[in-house]
């Protein structure tokens, strides 16, 4: 199968789809991989890299999205919809819920497009989020330390404290990957740490890991408000695959915190878990409601992307054996998890949450994958 991976357009993006590792294992196989030039230049892998994994490099991103298979890492942009055709699998982070635009171009394109952050594994785990999920929750922290500082618009608080003075309070909604992660970051600086969650085994786990140094709630309202009243720094760390983030932190809420609190909503690909926020780049990261600084960049691991694009690549490249190798129907009739990736195909939603977040019609895989 031809293999294609563009570089990435997006706003201060520079991880890429695949490193040359998995370009030398694909090609390996048999299969015929197509680099646009300087696809990974900015984290070190030269053409010249691609090329000796085997690649054949080319010159425009229109010959990259003419392959059969197409690898990315963030969903495509508006300029790029036109590269979009209905005998086109596209591999990708889509996050579809918050952005009907780019739902409908997928629709009219036709094209079989795979979320990465749907994916499920047998435990029902998401195993291609799960990697920059870590990543974001570690940089949560790093992020919001910084912006916390005076000179950046925050407090001026010092998460770790020193000896004498009490260290920085740190509020994190939600104990899955991203809060596991960011509450570990947290703990390693000093920080006093809440976290929140309505699945209780979660939150016994934390509690055992951390022998009671963490403060563990359960996320009804009443616990929310008080936590993120006395916050310093709040990451939003809650999802719901494919679907909306629930809105935790209401304006009149926000009102109540700290001026010069910081909010990290790492939620908002989904369209954040606060009712105030909005996406931000790497190059504008945030901004100010109710005196509040909120940091909502929707691509938070292109900050790190060596780390990233290497994670990602050792997650995706079982998957891409077993699409490139048996074509994307039968690999999702082999995998019922890689099934749940499928977020359109064929003009039509064929995830549910996304279909109810965006107010539209919904089939099921099976509808096509036995097709």
């Amino acid at each position: 199968m031809r293999i294609g991976v563009p570089a990435e357009i997006k706003s201060g993006e520079f991880r890429v789809g695949m490193v040359p590792a998995s370009v030398q294992e694909l090609c390996a196989a048999g299969h015929e991989l197509l680099v646009q030039t300087g696809a990974g230049a900015a984290i070190g892998f030269a053409d010249a890299d691609y090329a000796a994994a085997g690649a054949r490099v080319v010159a425009g991103g229109a010959e990259a999205w003419a392959a059969e298979l197409v690898v990315k890492v963030k969903e495509p942009q508006a300029v790029e919809f036109g590269l979009l055709r209905a005998d086109q699998v596209l591999f990708t982070y889509l996050h579809l819920a918050p952005d009907l635009r780019q739902t409908e171009a997928l629709q009219r394109a036709g094209v079989v497009a795979i979320a990465y952050e749907t994916v499920t594994d047998r435990d029902g785990r998401l195993p291609l989020l799960a990697p920059m999920s870590a990543v974001a929750g570690r940089m949560a922290v790093q992020v919001g330390a910084h912006f916390l500082e005076k000179t950046h618009g925050g407090r001026g608080i010092l998460l770790g404290g020193v000896p004498g003075v009490a260290p920085g309070r740190v509020t994190v909604l939600g104990a899955g990957t991203v809060g596991a992660n960011a509450v570990s970051m947290a703990t390693g600086l000093g920080a006093e740490v809440t976290v929140l969650d309505c699945i209780r085994q979660r939150l016994d786990a934390l509690d055992r890991e951390y022998r009671g140094d963490v403060r563990t709630r359960m996320a009804d309202p009443a616990d929310i408000e008080e936590s993120v009243c006395r916050a310093d720094l709040v990451i939003g760390a809650v999802l719901q695959a494919g679907g909306p983030a629930p809105k935790l932190i209401d304006r009149a809420l926000l009102k109540k915190m700290r001026h010069g609190a910081v909010i990290v909503d790492v939620a908002i690909d989904q369209g954040g878990c606060c009712e105030t926020s909005h996406p931000t780049t790497h190059a504008d990261p945030v901004f100010v409601e109710e005196g509040v600084l909120h940091y909502c960049v929707a691509n938070m691991p292109g900050a790190v992307p060596l780390t990233s694009a290497l994670a990602l690549s050792n997650a995706t490249l079982p998957y891409l054996h077993a699409l490139a190798g048996k074509g994307w129907r039968q690999a999702l009739r082999d995998d019922p998890g890689l099934a749940a990736g499928l977020n359109v195909c064929a003009g039509q939603i064929t995830h549910r949450a996304v279909a109810e977040a965006l107010g539209k019609s919904f089939k099921t895989p099976a509808d096509f994958v036995a097709a």
